[in-house]
């Protein structure tokens, strides 16, 4: 079965029903398999390890992409095992992992992003993609999680671009 779905950054597969889900191809930098400080496990086992910012597949290959990057600038213990950490250059980290992302949906495709405000705020995140989402929560209640949805359009013109751009302007 061909997979249609990718998630780059899977992590322990935690907001899933299905954590096999054989639609979904499951890759992340890391595989990890401990006991947390409180006895839970923590599996990290994705189906391929590579970087997110070089997925090795065609251009146009996934109809719905789930994009869940680390959110930790900095810290250590399960925290950082269970959710990774960004790199100290997290701007372009984001920027070159959510490009490939991009890159690799197909037009008509959906990109799921969610994103945890705990360090950085979701408009320093947003200005670094070239897109704007088409949805999503702006104000979370109380766990401050966004769940944002973009979509690419079939003719994947300059209309995002401009979008963003305007977006761009309006948050200064």
């Amino acid at each position: 079965m061909e997979k249609e779905i990718l998630d780059p950054c899977c992590g322990s597969r935690m907001f899933y029903f299905d954590k096999q889900n054989p639609l979904v191809d499951f890759r992340d930098n890391r595989e990890v398999h401990e006991t947390l400080c409180d006895g839970r496990i923590l599996n990290v086992a994705p189906d391929t390890i590579g970087d997110v910012r070089h997925i090795d597949a065609p251009d146009g290959t996934y109809s719905l992409v789930v994009f869940d990057p680390p959110h930790l600038k900095y810290g250590a213990g399960w925290q950082c095992e269970k959710y990774g950490r960004l790199p100290a250059e997290w701007r372009q980290f984001l920027h070159d992992a959510f490009a490939e992302c991009w890159r690799v949906l197909k037009p008509g495709g959906t990109l799921v992003f969610k994103w945890n405000e705990c360090h950085i705020p979701l408009r320093d995140v947003l200005a670094c993609f070239d897109q704007q989402p088409i949805l999503g929560n702006k104000k979370p209640a109380q766990s401050a999680t966004h769940w944002l949805l973009f979509y690419k359009p079939e003719n994947n013109s300059d209309a995002s671009d401009s979008a963003h751009t305007e977006q761009k302007e309006n948050a200064q």
